[in-house]
């Protein structure tokens, strides 16, 4: 694994008490409190919420300086307390109404700009421009994070132990097979894909058809946590969308959607699906993650993917990696004169993992990669769960090790190094940016593109889109000279 660099804070942004931040959402919840929490019942009941949310954060940058799930809960406060102002015009009247929105929206980019502030300065990775527009893009992904926080269940302490045997006796397993020095060798080679059901759908006006097959994917036969792999119901059949052209070979692209994603309404708008297909004139395809969409359960889409369970952390992303490769071969079958990749978030990871298994890829892009599972579980799980993680003996490194073989940075990239394309966020709070830096060094420091803004707001940085398209217009070289004269003006972009 490449190594990491210390952190360390940037001496204008170090935590501090009585951080100036700290005063607008005391203030916001203090009006709350006293224009619509005073009037009756109703008024009260309303108010708790954002009023509580908003003094309680507020106090905590004052006094309590350097948690950053204050800045999460600060900016969850401050977008649903801007839109509870609508409702509290009809009881504390329209200029009261007006009043709390104003103030509450100025609680978003002040908890934004707060979490600017802890966040430490990686080695390797150009400091963010701090500016209003990127707190208030900041404080989208912390609010973004205290809704992961309320709802990632905390394991029964019957299940947390049966999880801890699992976890003791998949590593002892891993390390008898060799696993751990030889993470490859982990990953077998799944059938081809022959004949998967395909049905017309459309999204949003956009038709594309629906490719659903039976994964088959089941760890090995004597791998702790086997059988809850193969009693996942509803994730044991894979899904994609696909979008193709009707004409002759054409390159393809395999987008892969990151965490909580997994619904064509979400995946094609998120990738650009009209610019793929259409402007470049790629057929695309957009596997279904295992868990998420509607290869989930009850809840949140992916939400097994961060619990306290890394075993099933583990199958979930080597049945994922299982799973786009026997697409692969099916895509490969119709023709596909080139192969793209092009992960996001989870994603991006996933695109990475694939790139260092698959040996015949064209181009992948990693778009805000998560390369470190470990890291990033340990920096957003609340304390309560680090809690009963030592409670259990479950350590980082412990947990570092038994995911070695679903780790791109423990993995030599396939792909040339021409071919390889990242970019990251600097004040990205969901995916902190040293998680791309370590895959760029990991990578040997390919072309890399950082954008000054959050985890959701990449595509409105023109490096980026740039980036992107260069990786994907790499696709289409071997057939640029050959190309059918009715096809050449999609080679022209």
């Amino acid at each position: 694994m490449s190594a990491r660099a210390p952190l360390r804070f940037a001496p204008e942004r170090a935590p501090l008490r009585f951080a100036p931040e700290g005063w607008v959402p005391l203030a916001a919840g203090g009006l709350w409190l006293a224009w619509v929490g005073s009037a009756g019942p109703a008024g009260f009941a309303l108010a708790l919420l954002p009023g509580g949310l908003l003094v309680g954060s507020g106090v905590s940058m004052l006094l309590w300086p350097g948690d950053p799930r204050v800045a999460q809960f600060a900016a969850l406060g401050g977008f649903a307390s801007a839109l509870l102002a609508w409702v509290a015009m009809l009881i504390a009247g329209l200029p009261a109404g007006l009043a709390l929105f104003l103030a509450s929206l100025a609680a978003i980019p002040a908890a934004g700009r707060y979490a600017l502030r802890l966040e430490p300065h990686h080695d390797g990775v150009p400091a963010a421009q701090p500016s209003l527009l990127l707190a208030a893009q900041t404080a989208t992904d912390e609010a973004i994070l205290a809704g992961l926080i309320l709802s990632v269940p905390l394991p029964a302490p019957a299940s947390a132990t049966a999880l801890r045997a699992d976890f003791e006796r998949a590593a002892a397993l891993f390390r008898e097979r060799g696993w751990l020095d030889d993470p490859l060798a982990y990953h077998r080679t799944p059938p081809r894909l022959e004949a998967p059901s395909l049905r017309e759908r459309a999204a949003r006006g956009r038709r594309f058809e629906h490719l659903v097959f039976e994964s088959e994917y089941e760890p090995w036969p004597e791998e702790p946590g086997r059988e809850r792999a193969i009693a996942s119901g509803r994730n044991r059949r894979a899904h994609a969308w696909v979008l193709r052209h009707p004409d002759g070979p054409r390159p393809w692209v395999v987008c892969i959607h990151g965490y909580g994603m997994g619904a064509p309404v979400i995946d094609l708008p998120a990738f650009g699906a009209a610019w793929l297909h259409e402007r470049l004139g790629l057929n695309a395809i957009f596997p279904v993650l295992p868990h998420h969409g509607p290869r989930g359960g009850n809840g949140r889409s992916g939400r097994r993917f961060f619990t306290a369970d890394f075993v099933g952390a583990l199958h979930g992303q080597a049945q994922a990696i299982w799973d786009i490769r026997r697409l692969l071969s099916w895509v490969r079958a119709q023709g596909a004169p080139s192969v793209g990749v092009y992960g996001l978030s989870m994603g991006g990871h996933v695109a990475a993992l694939l790139a260092s298994i698959e040996t015949d890829l064209d181009c992948v892009i990693c778009g805000i990669p998560v390369t470190d599972l470990v890291r990033l579980a340990w920096r957003h799980a609340p304390p309560f769960h680090l809690h009963r993680f030592e409670q259990l003996g479950l350590r980082a490194e412990d947990a570092d090790a038994l995911l070695r073989p679903v780790s791109a940075l423990q993995l030599a990239p396939q792909v040339a190094h021409e071919r390889r394309f990242l970019f990251g966020g600097t004040a990205d709070r969901l995916v902190p940016p040293d998680q791309v830096r370590d895959l760029w060094l990991h990578w040997e420091k390919p072309r890399l593109a950082w954008y000054h803004g959050s985890h959701m707001t990449f595509g409105l940085d023109p490096g980026v889109r740039r980036l992107v398209r260069d990786g994907l217009v790499s696709l289409l070289d071997e057939q640029r000279e050959h190309a059918d004269p009715s096809l050449r003006v999609l080679f022209s972009v």
